[in-house]
């Protein structure tokens, strides 16, 4: 659905700023590089805590990081084969969850019914992805489509942050183009127009056109001259839950968000640049460059951000009832879609019937929906 673009004051849906997540999608919770063979890592995916482990065998796995012994966090204990070993007393879960092993035990005893609840997970774009809500549902919901990652003629700028903060307010900043005052002293953007608006149930695409001047605009091939002014436009799609941004094939930002508590946000993004480099050069200084424009040009943009971000998160914990405008039609689209779609999984959980509400709460395996919703 196409949606007017023109500017005017609408109230926000504040419960949007403490609503809970859908976790029927694929999240990202670290880089692949560090988890290394036999080691072990903490994540949380929505106020659920989960060890992540890579086997001997290089393979990955995801439990609930608690051991259903004695609720010893998983992520204190160790790898050994395929399974991880909880610290405390050394009973052993494969990766199915399953007790396959308590070492004080005679070979012969058979094991008590211990089970800890695993995640379908992956690895792909150097990220490693867990599917946090319903098992089944994880073969049909697919990864977000990155075909400049095997491309060579992109340079890949990988990009880590953490907000403390709700994802709902990181995500209004990552579509809210208007905010380009805020960096005008690091020659961002100026006189943004939004210019087109469409709107479906999981997705928010919205265009802007925004001027550009300045050494960084050359740099970044914008212009061929820094001192004058170019105007271009940026593409931004919010698929929930996470975005993907363009500017006319000079750049491409997928920003992968990881909401980890009601006023916590990590996110993990891939930025991909064309420079007018010989391709040689640039794959001999690939990993040097993708450090210093991280460092020097992109890091810079990413603290203001973080710095306005907080900071609204603080003034809405100071005050929940304060009244909030705003004039982006954008955003209050994508406020719809984040509400829509915790409500449409609450909807969902509420509708199972009794009996297996009740088999949920007997097995963490099988719980889903209490692990999820609002804290509100």
């Amino acid at each position: 659905m196409e949606l007017a673009t023109t500017l005017k004051s609408q109230a926000v849906q504040k419960r949007v700023k403490e609503v809970g997540i859908n976790p029927n999608y694929w999240y990202p919770v670290a880089w692949a590089n560090k988890l290394k063979v036999g080691e072990i890592l903490s994540v949380i995916i929505w106020q659920q805590a989960i060890a992540v482990y890579r086997d001997l065998n290089g393979h990955l796995h995801a439990l609930e990081d608690a051991c259903p012994h004695k609720g010893v966090a998983l992520h204190k204990g160790k790898v050994q084969g395929c399974n991880l070993a909880c610290r405390y007393h050394g009973w052993e879960f494969n990766g199915s969850g399953e007790c396959v092993s308590i070492p004080y035990l005679p070979q012969e005893q058979k094991l008590p019914i211990a089970q800890v609840r695993s995640y379908p997970i992956q690895e792909k774009y150097d990220l490693i992805w867990i599917f946090p809500g319903d098992p089944v549902l994880s073969a049909i919901s697919e990864l977000p489509q990155v075909p400049e990652f095997s491309d060579s003629d992109w340079l890949i700028v990988p990009i880590t942050a953490h907000f403390k903060a709700h994802f709902s307010m990181c995500n209004e900043n990552t579509i809210d183009v208007f905010h380009g005052f805020l960096h005008q002293e690091l020659q961002g953007w100026f006189d943004p127009v939004l210019t087109n608006l469409q709107v479906t149930e999981t997705s928010v695409c919205a265009d802007y056109q925004v001027s550009y001047q300045g050494s960084l605009t050359k740099f970044l091939g914008l212009s061929e001259q820094g001192d004058r002014v170019t105007t271009r436009t940026i593409s931004i799609e919010y698929s929930y839950p996470h975005y993907h941004n363009s500017l006319e094939g000079v750049s491409s930002l997928y920003l992968m968000r990881l909401p980890v508590s009601p006023t916590e946000t990590r996110s993990f993004s891939l930025l991909f640049l064309k420079l007018r480099l010989p391709k040689l050069l640039l794959q001999v200084l690939r990993p040097l460059l993708a450090s210093f424009i991280w460092r020097f040009l992109f890091r810079k943009f990413l603290v203001q951000d973080i710095e306005m971000v907080e900071s609204e998160q603080q003034t809405y914990l100071a005050n929940p009832q304060r009244r909030y405008v705003e004039i982006n039609p954008a955003i209050i689209a994508l406020q719809r879609v984040i509400i829509g779609q915790y409500e449409q999984f609450t909807q969902k959980s509420s509708q199972v019937p009794s009996h297996k509400n009740h088999e949920s709460n007997q097995s963490s395996s099988n719980s889903v929906g209490k692990y999820f919703l609002s804290s509100q």
